[in-house]
């Protein structure tokens, strides 16, 4: 039937008035977003290089294998670009390509037909980032169906967890923890987050779950990690996300999708959802690619509104492609094993000179610097990161960046070849050791 249009010299709005945005004035008391530090920290070295100009320094600070590490084999780059001539430069669909969704199940994770899940259930992205945003807004939008819902993180989390999901109107909560245990999630944290919520009238759109952890490395089981997530959903929690964008750095077994989704029903696998991607494990932080798996009501949400935002390029999925045609194995070779080896030495270095750490797998080892911030009288890490980069040559990530309650800590990056880690290690020793003198 056609619709009555009011006279074109009228206003109008481009959606009937009952899907109006209510008028609310939240955006005029949001806490100002901080720039994220991260990309800043391995400048201070400028300095130190400019005092001691013969003397090499150090960069523990990264995240980013491409840059500490040779990253992707200039091999899958080239066969990459072959791709893309041969493709074209046209529009490709939101979700990335047909081919690209049917390598992530086939190829990359092996999927089991029997799972139910296919290729429908994947769209690319362009990095963890934007592949995170849209997962928060999905989250919002299909758990409860209101802004300003809550989505749990850990008490020390990636600087990015707490203001992507906040600058789209979700409120991040940090979930109970103690550094003892690596602010790990426990059932009762969980259930506490959900009580917690519901004494300010709100609901718990989302749990992230992010293993190997970042900033902290902390890894645990696969079989705890399907618990936690178990109690979230019974305890009303709408989705669990799966941030497993590390899982592959590892000196054990990557992450098993076949098994993992088994540990669930199918009720319970409709609200999961699975980030992973090449930007670490590939070193392809300029590349940008990665992907989500979940229900289908959630990709669709996310694909059309994704045709009016951010689509991926070609050329990433193509990299990718090109990786888990090959055998990610081998095509991550040049990342994981420099990694494996680095956390080997850094774990006996740590542990010879009882340093308080912790460590799992992927590219970080978290470690408690109080006694030296006491003797300085620093109440925090910042002052010490900035003397470490521009006194010392080395550069850490204060632990307060993260949060508060990693005002102790600093992050230190070993996704470097191993002389360099055990550089950086010696040089944040000495650094350390200075300060009571």
């Amino acid at each position: 039937m056609q619709q009555n249009l009011v006279p074109p010299d009228v206003p109008t709005y481009a959606v009937p008035q009952e899907n109006l945005t209510p008028v609310n004035n939240y955006l005029q008391t949001m806490a100002n977003i901080p720039p994220s530090r991260m990309f800043l920290i391995n400048k201070a070295l400028k300095v130190y290089t400019e005092k001691y100009p013969n003397s090499p320094i150090f960069d523990a600070s990264q995240g980013d294998g491409g840059a500490s590490l040779p990253g992707i084999p200039k091999e899958i780059l080239e066969i990459a670009a072959q791709k893309q001539i041969e493709h074209g430069t046209a529009y490709d669909m939101p979700f990335g390509t047909d081919a690209y969704r049917k390598c992530i199940i086939e190829k990359y994770w092996q999927l089991d037909s029997d799972l139910g899940i296919g290729p429908a259930n994947v769209i690319g992205a362009q990095g963890g980032r934007d592949a995170l945003m849209k997962a928060y807004q999905a989250m919002l939008a299909l758990g409860h169906g209101r802004i300003g819902d809550a989505i749990i993180v850990s008490r020390v989390p990636w600087i990015s967890y707490n203001w992507g999901p906040y600058g789209i109107g979700a409120n991040v909560m940090w979930a109970p923890g103690k550094p003892e245990e690596g602010w790990a999630y426990s059932e009762e944290s969980i259930k506490e987050c959900v009580r917690f919520a519901e004494k300010s009238g709100r609901k718990i759109a989302g749990l992230v779950i992010t293993c190997p952890d970042n900033p902290t490395g902390l890894t645990i089981t696969p079989e705890r990690q399907a618990a936690l997530a178990k109690t979230a959903l019974e305890s009303g929690v709408a989705f669990v996300l799966f941030d497993w964008m590390y899982h592959f750095v590892t000196d054990e077994q990557p992450m098993n999708l076949n098994t993992f989704l088994r540990m669930f029903t199918p009720e319970e696998r409709s609200r999961l959802v699975f980030l992973d991607g090449i930007t670490k494990s590939l070193g392809g932080s300029n590349i940008r690619n990665s992907h989500l798996i979940a229900n289908d009501k959630f990709i669709s949400y996310i694909v059309a509104r994704a045709s009016h935002t951010v689509m991926p390029s070609f050329y990433s999925l193509a990299v990718a492609m090109t990786a888990y045609e090959m055998g990610y194995a081998k095509a991550s070779r040049t990342i994981v094993e420099p990694t494996n080896a680095s956390r080997k030495v850094l774990k006996e270095f740590l542990q010879k000179h009882n340093f308080t750490h912790i460590m799992g797998k992927g590219y970080y080892a978290f470690i408690h610097v109080g006694d030296w911030l006491k003797a300085r009288g620093w109440e925090d890490t910042e002052p010490l990161g900035q003397y470490l980069a521009e006194e010392v040559g080395v550069a850490v990530v204060p632990g307060v960046h993260f949060s508060p309650y990693g005002r102790e800590w600093v992050r230190f990056s070993y996704a470097t070849p191993v002389e360099r880690t055990l550089g950086a290690a010696q040089r944040l020793l000495e650094g350390l050791e200075a300060l009571k003198k």
